[in-house]
């Protein structure tokens, strides 16, 4: 039997299994692709919140990125948190030698708050990993810690997007979900629009949204979907993973990436 599409995400661990690694792992199998891993931290989280976070090593990541593309290869790969300028400068410089799509989630805080990177990275996310995006997935708070540039209303995320894209990405997909009514998303490349919506779920589980929907999306991309068609599916995925998401623990619980597989969703 022939192998099935291969993705790579290069990220942090979630111990609680509802984010990071864990996370994008479970959405690759869920839409039908190979997923393998390059760990870059690992941390003690629950429902609760992030109680510790160790990255590790430049050399550990890099050994992990060369024994996968160098053995198996990869048709996307995928980043989430890289927590240090170190990192991130590594990551980019391994991405740019890869010549697949790269989705680029520039994780900054966790869904409970807590920051995932070092604020001395920033420059180097800007500077180095943006521009070998093929598409970059900031949330409106990270558009904030990056840009500067603060939205507040549907009509502002072209702003958001215009600065992003200054960085280099190929393409940007400006999450509005912390925008009140419907969950909008504006994904651009400069040229053309594509403003995606779906209903807001009223489900406060919903922790792991932003891994899955850029491993989604890195997923439609390994099957040699365009942008365009992989983010539409992507969200499509993860507004019914919102909606089936399940409490766990005593705080926020995961969002649910096996909600195709049941027959009452």
């Amino acid at each position: 039997m022939s192998a099935p599409p291969r993705a790579l995400t290069v990220a942090g661990s979630d111990s609680g299994g509802g984010a990071g690694i864990q996370a994008d792992l479970k959405t690759m199998l869920a839409l039908g692709v190979h997923g393998m891993s390059v760990v870059t931290a690992v941390t003690a989280q629950n429902s609760l919140g992030v109680q510790g976070a160790w990255p590790l090593p430049v050399e550990t990541v890099r050994a992990q990125y060369r024994s996968v593309v160098d053995d198996i290869g990869v048709q996307a790969v995928k980043t989430g948190m890289l927590a240090s300028a170190e990192l991130v400068e590594a990551v980019a410089e391994l991405i740019a030698g890869t010549d697949v799509p790269a989705v680029i989630d520039p994780v900054g805080v966790s869904k409970h708050g807590d920051s995932l990177l070092a604020p001395s990275a920033l420059d180097s996310v800007r500077t180095k990993l943006l521009p070998v995006a093929t598409v970059a997935t900031p949330n409106l708070d990270e558009v904030a810690q990056l840009t500067g540039v603060h939205v507040e209303s549907e009509e502002q995320m072209r702003r958001a997007a215009a600065a992003v894209l200054a960085y280099g990405p190929r393409w940007v997909l400006i999450k509005g979900g912390h925008l009140p009514g419907d969950a909008v998303d504006l994904l651009t490349d400069g040229a053309e629009e594509h403003w995606l919506r779906a209903p807001r779920h009223d489900n406060r589980h919903t922790h792991g949204t932003g891994c899955t929907l850029a491993s989604a999306i890195a997923s439609g991309l390994a099957t040699g979907l365009p942008v365009p068609t992989a983010v539409a599916a992507a969200k499509e995925y993860v507004t019914g993973a919102i909606e089936a998401g399940f409490a766990l623990g005593g705080g926020i619980g995961p969002v649910d990436h096996g909600w195709r597989f049941r027959g009452d969703v």
